[in-house]
């Protein structure tokens, strides 16, 4: 799989928002191409790569390896917001490792999930974000990477 699409301010702004909010809603593709979304803890990399678990069984997981496109909005009470759509993978190796490293760091107290071989550790990888900050008028809107989202 490719590297994220975000770099510099954009991926300042990705890592700074992911860890101060740490949860979001994911959305995949059901069999039907219906949109299924779950409410999960979200963690992310130093290079922008969000990260989640989820059960082997689960809808999302299986969503996934069928159509890796995905949808996630990061935010919260706080006024401000991040959404993301890129494209998911359960890395292996080292890739794997890497990303529960930022998972463990970011929910130690999910860590001996991450043993369970059950357990399939998610990675996103932004190919378009928007965040947005609602507490000021005008609000402020900024395209991070890509321009084909909606």
């Amino acid at each position: 799989m490719t590297s994220s699409a975000l770099t510099g301010a954009a991926l300042e702004r990705v890592v700074e928002h992911v860890r101060a909010v740490g949860d979001g809603v994911v959305s995949t593709l059901g069999p039907d191409g219906a949109p299924q979304a779950a409410y999960l803890p979200l963690a992310v990399t130093p290079s922008g790569e969000l990260v989640f678990d989820a059960r082997e069984g689960s809808r999302k997981v299986a969503n996934l390896r069928r159509d890796p496109r995905v949808a996630v909005v990061v935010g919260g009470p706080g006024g401000t917001t991040l959404q993301v759509e890129g494209v998911a993978d359960a890395p292996e190796g080292a890739d794997r490792e890497r990303c529960a490293a930022a998972y463990r760091s970011a929910f130690p107290q999910f860590a001996a999930s991450l043993v369970d071989p059950g357990i399939v550790v998610v990675r996103v990888q932004a190919r378009w974000a928007r965040w947005g900050d609602y507490r000021s008028s005008p609000p402020v809107v900024e395209e991070l990477v890509g321009g084909d989202g909606a």
